[in-house]
């Protein structure tokens, strides 16, 4: 399992520990991924997605996941947030065909 959000696309970063007597080690920044379950009012049930904190709180700030997936770009998205993300779209296609 990748450690990259799936919404986001936050991944892995590489960098240097620097002593105070300026010795550089390299290390890894991992990504602050949580294990979240989130409802999507167009699919009526919650998705369980791998996402980093940073994540949650911009789902929570668009207005819950379908307004996050819906404004984001695909390229970012990870493959299981794309089909969600098309799912989401027939879902809201099919409510306004039967409300219209």
């Amino acid at each position: 399992m990748a450690r990259r959000c799936e919404l986001t696309g936050k991944a892995v970063q590489a960098g240097n520990n620097v002593s105070h007597a300026n010795n550089r080690t390299r290390r890894r920044f991992l990504p602050n991924l949580q294990q979240k379950a989130l409802l999507s009012d167009a699919l009526g049930h919650t998705v369980k997605l791998r996402i980093t904190t940073h994540a949650i709180r911009s789902v929570e700030h668009r207005g819950g996941l379908d307004a996050y997936l819906l404004s984001a770009s695909d390229r970012v998205l990870s493959l299981e947030a794309r089909r969600i993300k098309r799912k989401i779209k027939r879902a809201r296609a099919a409510a306004e065909a039967g409300t219209g």
